[in-house]
């Protein structure tokens, strides 16, 4: 159980020593080295000479594309030839060793701090720090960041900023009281990036930390304790009385300068004063009733002000208003007043005791008084101001009063109480006492009403009879008199004796009307007064006295007739009738509307004289119309559209007679009765061949019949070819038509089938019996030439041409034909298709071939055919009829003549470029395993460009330049992939593991030449070996299967961290006699593209320098780094290591004991600083909470209530600190920078506990850091390296 423990405290000290080193330089000297090439191997080339400022043994390599010709002395540098010069291969090496960012920046002072004004300016510079970084370049050039603000809040984050000289600039406003009295700045510091290792890497420093203070300066005004301050005194209360006590406080906390108080304004000046303790006493008199109007209030406004002047030389002061309500006494009587609330101003020269109105005769019970306006009123509040009204007086029966009882005031109303006894007959004057009585003090004041009586209307008109019957002729003019004999009568005099005479409305009331005053009955609407509307008419007669009180009677009017109405016929009259056979017989029915068995409504019937009217009689008692013999369609108007339009007169036999004329339309329909006629018997046309579409000729028919249903013509075509022809009709106008004879637009003749058509037209219209006329039609066809030429097909069958001039002369015949007699045809060339497999290659065959006006196809540029670039000419040709007729084609269809290009070996193959470096290594590959490969392509086709690779020699090339053929050890393998050769190079039989150098592999492709030699081209690959020197061993805490079930993990964060390909070779647990350190072992190759490996001495330094893999290979186990050699010879040290390890164990608990005797001393100060705050607490006023909370162990606040250096949350205390007794109020018990002990020198970085339940006690701030401090090493077994200290704890408070 020891060596867990001292892996543990051992592996952090070995991590710090790491992460101090500094990097070695090389000499500035370093130039370019001419060698001649002659230079024997073995020859001593050149040294390396770096220098390192921390005195460790140096360890000298070299790298890159021409590391293989030198070899370099490990321990001193010395560089040697390790494989011949060809200056004609290679005449010059440029050996640059370039700078690497393998430095990070670092801060020449750790430890920062400043206090700082809260009222310094914006802008202004607080400090400045300083980080360097030994790199060159961009690697070397420092950026400054501010990582974290603390307290960190919305406000602080963008509070500060860095320069990047490293100046710290203020970038907001500072506020001891509102924002926080302490901040703590974590700096980084970061290169700008350069390369390492093969990557961009950029490197940063460790965080430092600046505390910065903030010292508060008087810029605040003081403030009162509360926000509201109120309180109320009875307004006989004498002078001296205490009042109401406010208070105020400094604003700025940290100085808590003393305040005074004074009265600055008052609602009532001199009623009250404040002392110095800040007490509000009573100054004067107080009046309750003189604050009615402010609501019984006295607003007074109290300052506070400091002793001092604030930081700008001017008062720091602040001002509130204090409510002083003045409450009730009573000491006053109500009193009457002659007004109406609320306008009532209640002044003492207001009050009366005389009061008059008016009221009506027998008003009813609870009528009030008119014209009385009375209110009273009592100052005093609440049961002091309440009174009670009651009525005296000789007339008391007659009224009551109301309200009873009220408070404050009232209007106060005087009610009828008894009607019978409020008669005007009786007396016109009445009088009563109103007495208003204090309901607590019993004293009472009187007032006297006088009350008038008013006269009133009681008797309404009469009419001596209930109904009058009257007449009147219809349509009488307006004015007209009905009658002027009724009247109605009323005892009243006066107003009230004066009658007014209306009409109820109602029916009538619209036709006639009543003079108001006489009562005369008058015609009003002569045209609304008719007897067949309405023959009878009940109206109400309404008189009306100047009370409103009124009486009716009932007017019967009987209307009497006159010939006022004209025959009114019924409906309208449209008769149908065939021609020829049909009869009119239609009854004309009319009616009159005068009263009926008089001459004003009897009717006698007449037909007037028309052009057609004597074909037709009417009955002139019945009505009765009829036709007198039989009517022609024909015969009438065409205009008219066969229609007769007859009128009869309808007469009543009235003095004088009224007439009605009525229309009676009748019309004649048409009967199909007559045949169409063309205008010809014949017709003759001609028409061109091969045109679509054409008119061919016109015919034209009419038919005599009137109607469009009768002679409405169509027509048809008949005959040998018809179908050929389309026949079209066009109606010119009534009974009229042509016929357009056409070719249909798609359809066209042709001479050579037939030349000419006899045809027949039909024109027929819809006669039952099925009649027609016809007509012959004959077509002839005019011949044209409109056969356009064509290719033969067998002419354009494909041909084959070889390249490189092997053809010439020509080499196709293509034939064109044309059916017309007069052809003259020709071939010509449109267009020349290039493709080579199948992918068109644009013009590049254009010119090889021509094609001359008689077909033939010749070769015109041998010598330029090439396979390789075309192998595949399409010649697309035409033939042209020079003779056809314009309008039609005179071209054939496209015709595509194919030549095939047959190859020519005339191409070698090439191997293509590939960016790769093969490495061996001998202890992992077996036979058949691939470790190279080669790529070649052939431009020629088939057999010609087929490629069989090789494999020529192999030679061994070691380290000290020897050479050393080998044969056998390598096969190579052809196959193809997307028309590229690959060759494969397996290995035959296994490799020496011991052998340090490169295997020169040569490999020859030849293609396989169908005719004539073949071709061939060669390659020399470079098989770099890395034997068992770079072997590196890892051990691990876990077992081999557990590291087995991490190899991914483990390989990714090695791949990670150095940048290479990491090979595995095996994973063995370790023997029971050594397992100092681990329980497995990892062994492994970390070799880079270049065909170099990491030694272990490079191999720990890679990964101590890359944080994150480091962490997560020690999360996984990782305890030593070493060779297999190295590590079996680590077993004597293991004691020295143990000793070293318990001193540094010593060296913490030492420590630890110090930090608890401190810390215990500080809690018992801060107890005691925790009583006198108590003390000050119960001083302060209640309700008085401090705005913000403490942090523990210091007088610093923050708005945040956090504590600014761990930025962790407290506890609201409660109090706030009012003094300070020594400088360690200042001090944080928690304001240490770092409370845990840095295992792995800070880098290595912490897992955060997640946050405790919301409802859940705050942990107390110290158990929260040394609860940070506990590490585990791997899984459960997790050592306590951190411990709570009962005596430390601050929850006490």
């Amino acid at each position: 159980m020891v060596w867990p423990w001292l892996s543990c405290l051992l592996l952090p000290a070995l991590m710090v020593s790491v992460a101090a080193n500094v990097a070695p330089t090389f000499l500035p000297n370093m130039s370019a080295v001419n060698l001649p090439e002659d230079l024997p191997v073995g020859a001593e080339v050149f040294w390396l000479i770096a220098q390192d400022q921390d005195n460790d043994p140096l360890t000298y390599e070299i790298s890159g594309s021409y590391a293989y010709f030198f070899n370099v002395t490990p321990n001193t540098g010395e560089v040697k030839l390790a494989n011949p010069l060809d200056y004609e291969v290679q005449n010059e090496m440029l050996v640059i060793v370039e700078d690497r960012n393998d430095n990070a920046p670092i801060f020449q002072k750790t430890d920062f701090s400043t206090s700082i004004s809260e009222t310094l300016p914006v802008g202004s510079l607080l400090l400045s720090v300083l980080a360097k970084d030994k790199d060159t370049g961009s690697g070397g050039a420092v950026v400054y960041s501010i990582e974290k603000v603390i307290p960190s809040t919305d406000s602080s984050e963008y509070l500060f900023r860095i320069l990047p000289n490293g100046s710290i600039i203020l970038n907001g406003s500072l506020s001891y009281n509102n924002k926080s009295a302490f901040y703590q700045l974590e700096l980084k510091a970061c290169d700008s990036g350069g390369r390492y290792n093969n990557s961009f890497v950029v490197q940063c420093s460790s965080p430092v930390f600046v505390s910065i203070s903030v010292i508060d300066k008087p810029d605040l005004d003081p403030q009162f304790v509360r926000e509201f301050y109120s309180a109320s005194v009875a307004e006989d209360a004498p002078q001296g009385t205490s009042v109401l006590k406010v208070e105020a406080m400094d604003g700025d906390r940290g100085i808590n300068d003393p305040v005074i108080y004074s009265i600055s304004n008052s609602t009532r000046p001199g009623w009250f004063d404040i002392g110095p303790d800040g007490v509000i006493r009573v100054n004067g008199s107080l009046d309750r009733e003189q604050l009615l109007e402010e609501d019984e209030e006295v607003q007074v406004q109290v300052t506070a002000t400091e002793m001092h002047p604030n930081v700008y030389g001017q008062e720091a002061k602040v001002s509130i208003w204090v409510t002083l309500r003045v409450t009730d006494v009573n000491d006053h009587k109500p009193e009457f007043y002659n007004c109406s609330l609320p306008t009532c101003t209640f002044t003492p020269q207001e009050a009366q005791v005389n009061f008059t109105g008016y009221v009506d005769e027998h008003a009813s019970t609870h009528i009030p008084i008119d014209d009385l306006t009375m209110v009273v009123y009592d100052p005093d509040k609440g049961s002091n101001g309440t009174f009670l009204l009651s009525l005296g007086g000789p007339d008391v029966e007659a009224f009551s009063v109301s309200p009873e009882r009220a408070v404050g005031s009232v209007d106060v109303q005087v009610l009828v109480r008894a009607p019978s006894l409020v008669d005007y007959e009786t007396q016109t004057v009445m009088l009563v006492q109103v007495v208003a009585t204090d309901s607590v003090s019993r004293s009472s004041s009187v007032a006297l009403v006088t009350i008038h009586l008013r006269d009133i209307n009681d008797h309404r008109p009469t009419f001596p009879h209930n109904l009058y019957n009257l007449s009147v002729f219809e349509h009488s003019a307006v004015g007209y008199v009905v009658t002027n004999g009724i009247r109605a009568s009323d005892p009243d005099t006066g107003e009230g004796g004066r009658i007014t005479y209306s009409l109820l409305p109602g029916n009538g009331a619209d036709i006639f009307a009543v003079d108001p005053d006489s009562g005369t009955v008058t015609v009003r609407n002569s045209e609304l007064l008719d007897r067949e509307k309405q023959a009878v008419y009940y109206l109400t007669l309404l008189a009306t006295d100047g009370g409103n009180l009124s009486s009716s009677t009932m007017l019967q009017i009987v209307v009497l007739d006159i010939n006022d109405n004209k025959p009114v016929v019924s409906g309208s009259y449209n008769i149908f009738v065939q021609e020829e056979e049909g009869n009119v017989s239609v009854t004309i029915q009319a009616h009159d509307d005068d009263q009926p068995g008089t001459n004003h409504s009897l009717l006698h019937f007449s037909l007037l004289s028309s052009p057609n009217s004597h074909n037709f009689s009417v009955d002139p008692d019945k009505g009765i119309l009829r036709n007198l013999g039989p009517l022609d369609r024909e015969a009438i108007n065409p205009t008219l559209g066969g229609r007769i339009v007859l009128t009869v007169r309808v007469s009543d036999c009235g003095e004088p007679a009224l007439w009605t004329d009525v229309n009676v339309t009748i019309t004649v329909e048409d009967i199909n009765d007559n045949l169409p006629i063309f205008n010809q018997s014949s017709y003759s046309f001609s028409v061109r061949e091969r045109d679509p579409g054409v008119l061919v000729g016109v015919v034209e028919a009419w038919d005599a019949d009137q109607t469009e249903a009768n002679n409405r013509i169509s027509f048809s075509l008949s005959g040998g070819g018809a179908n050929n022809f389309l026949l079209r009709g066009l109606v010119l106008g009534s009974g009229r038509a042509k016929g357009h004879l056409w070719l249909p637009s798609g359809v066209s003749l042709d001479y050579e089938t037939q030349d000419s058509f006899s045809l027949t037209v039909s024109a027929e219209n819809p006669d039952p019996q099925g009649r027609d006329a016809t007509a012959k039609v004959l077509v002839n066809v005019e011949d044209v030439n409109d056969v356009p030429p064509t290719l033969d097909s067998a002419s354009l069958r494909g041909i084959h041409v070889a390249e490189n001039g092997s053809q010439h002369g020509i080499v196709a015949e293509v034939v064109a034909q044309d059916r017309d007699t007069m052809s003259q045809v020709e071939v010509q060339l449109v267009n020349v298709i290039c493709t080579k497999a199948g992918v068109d290659v644009g013009s590049l065959c254009h010119g090889w071939f021509s094609v001359l006006a008689n077909g033939s196809v010749f070769i015109s540029q041998s010598e330029v055919i090439d396979y390789e670039t075309c192998d595949l000419v399409t010649l697309v040709v035409r033939a042209y009829d020079l003779t056809t007729d314009p309008r039609f084609q005179a071209y054939s269809d496209n015709g595509s003549l194919p030549i095939t290009i047959e190859d020519v070996n005339d191409n070698a193959p090439y191997f293509l470029p590939e960016n790769k470096t093969f490495v061996i290594i001998p202890e992992l590959v077996i036979p058949n395993q691939q470790v190279a490969s080669v790529q070649a392509r052939d431009d020629d086709s088939g057999n010609n460009g087929a490629i069989l690779f090789s494999i020529l020699q192999v030679d061994f090339i070691a380290k000290d330049g020897a050479m050393i053929p080998f044969r056998g050890f390598f096969r190579v393998s052809t196959s193809l992939e997307a028309s590229v050769f690959i060759g494969n190079i397996e290995l035959v039989t296994n490799l020496d593991s011991t052998l340090q150098g490169t295997y020169q592999v040569t490999v020859k492709a030849q293609d396989r030449s169908s005719e004539g030699p073949a071709q061939e081209a060669k390659i020399t690959l470079n098989l770099f070996t890395v034997d068992q020197s770079y072997r590196v061993r890892l051990q691990f805490s876990m077992s081999k299967e557990e590291v087995g079930a991490n190899t991914e993990e483990i390989k990714a964060a090695l791949v990670q961290a150095t940048r290479t390909t990491v090979y595995i070779v095996n994973i063995q647990d370790i023997e029971s006699t050594a397992r100092a350190r681990g329980r497995s072992y990892l062994d492994a190759y970390f070799v880079f593209s270049n065909g170099s490996a990491l030694t272990i001495d490079q191999l720990s330094v890679t990964i101590r320098n890359d944080e994150d893999s480091l962490t997560k290979l020690l999360q996984l186990g990782l305890v030593v780094l070493g060779s297999q050699d190295v590590q079996e010879s680590e077993l004597p040290d293991t004691l020295r290591n143990t000793i070293i390890g318990l001193g540094v164990a010593l060296l913490l608990v030492i420590v630890i004991m110090t930090t608890v005797l401190v810390c215990t001393q500080k809690s018992y100060h801060r107890k005691l600083r925790a009583m006198k705050a108590s003390k000050e607490a119960r001083k302060t006023a209640a309700g008085v909470m401090p705005p913000v909370s403490a942090i523990p162990g210091t007088n610093v606040y923050n708005t945040e209530r956090a504590n600014p250096v761990l930025n962790l949350p407290t506890k609201d205390l409660g109090f706030e600190s009012q003094s300070s007794s020594s400088d360690l109020d200042h001090i944080s018990l928690n304001s240490l920078d770092d409370n845990s002990v840095d295992l792995e020198n800070s880098r290595q970085e912490i897992k955060k506990e997640p946050l405790h339940s919301l409802m859940g006690p705050d942990p107390e701030p110290l158990n929260r850091v040394l609860s940070e401090m506990k590490a585990g090493t791997h899984g459960q077994q997790k050592e306590e390296l951190a411990f709570t200290n009962p005596g430390l704890n601050t929850t006490d408070l």
